[in-house]
């Protein structure tokens, strides 16, 4: 019997089974882990690198392939800029905002599955001598970072955990040798402490300001948008039909609410989007909180989540056509 997940949304299987750790996905200095290059498929297609493509204008365009000459437009961020959920490359966010919503220029994908604030930041500083003159840069994000707080403290390091990093340290470990008596005494210490709601959302903004001062520096010209992406239950309480049916299914199989509870809650969305706009504007970098843009947006029965983070179709041209007003984008 098939699932309303392979029912209402046959293509992610082509995500969860091709493009992530079951699948092809590439391990990589620095960045840990990234999409596999030279993808191919009626779902993703990705470059040389692992980048993947956006459309528009009758061309197409990534970081590791054709890149128009300048100045161009980049969104960056995780799973969501990626494009995890869309049906063929022309639905992502770079695709529709470069083919319809902001044509004036190119748009590329700088989007990493599972990234937080440190990868993102990282994928753009190895791969910023691929890309010519760039006009404007949007972090669309957020939502990993904060995640990813909840955490022990023994894996947050300088710059936050990364998802896989229990078995990163593990392995790191093993190549060490075996710990002594002090060191496992000192690392459970660290590992027992773990931070609640309010502490995991100061931490998350603090890291994702930390790197978006870095992303200041390094736009240059190029005017510096952060985007709080939309979570499902910060942008409503009663999620569409199709949206409630796909929720339950996935909880049954990984509990997102007991998982998230502390954080998945509007009025935790809410602090965060405050500690992060009140820093962006010491910054200087402009802050769009989209929740309560799309909230205001939807219809009761309007499908746009494919799960509590990713777009549908008609979600992705949404977002880019509400972005672009927004932001102002040509």
């Amino acid at each position: 019997m098939k699932s309303h997940r392979d029912i209402l949304t046959p293509q992610m299987p082509e995500y969860s089974e091709r493009l992530y750790v079951r699948g092809t996905v590439r391990w990589l200095p620095y960045l840990m882990y990234f999409q596999p290059a030279g993808h191919d498929s009626p779902v993703v297609r990705t470059d040389r690198l692992g980048f993947r493509l956006s459309h528009g204008s009758g061309a197409h365009a990534s970081p590791g392939g054709h890149v128009p000459d300048g100045p161009v437009n980049v969104l960056a961020g995780n799973s969501a800029v990626f494009g995890t959920g869309a049906t063929r490359d022309e639905a992502t966010l770079p695709s529709r905002l470069w083919t319809k919503y902001a044509p004036s220029r190119p748009w590329l994908n700088f989007g990493g599955r599972s990234y937080n604030a440190t990868q993102e930041l990282l994928l753009f500083t190895l791969h910023r001598h691929l890309v010519p003159e760039v006009a404007e840069i949007v972090v669309f994000s957020g939502f990993n970072t904060l995640a990813l707080a909840r955490l022990p403290a023994s894996q947050q390091g300088e710059n936050g955990a990364f998802f896989r990093c229990t078995e990163f340290f593990d392995k790191t470990a093993e190549l060490g040798g075996p710990p002594t008596r002090a060191e496992r005494r000192a690392a459970r210490e660290v590992a027992e402490r773990v931070p609640g709601p309010a502490e995991q959302i100061a931490n998350a903004a603090e890291l994702t300001l930390r790197q978006l001062a870095t992303w200041r520096l390094l736009a240059g010209d190029a005017r510096l948008t952060f985007v709080l992406q939309p979570l499902a239950p910060w942008v409503r309480e009663r999620p569409a039909p199709q949206e409630q049916l796909l929720f339950d299914e996935l909880d049954e199989r990984s509990d997102f609410t007991g998982t998230y509870a502390g954080i998945a809650a509007p009025e935790a969305g809410r602090r965060y989007a405050d500690a992060l706009r009140a820093g962006c504007a010491s910054l200087g970098v402009r802050f769009l909180d989209f929740n309560p843009v799309l909230a205001a947006a939807l219809e009761p029965d309007d499908w746009v989540f494919v799960d509590r983070i990713h777009f549908t179709d008609e979600g992705h041209d949404l977002v880019a056509g509400l972005l672009a007003t927004e932001l102002s984008l040509t």
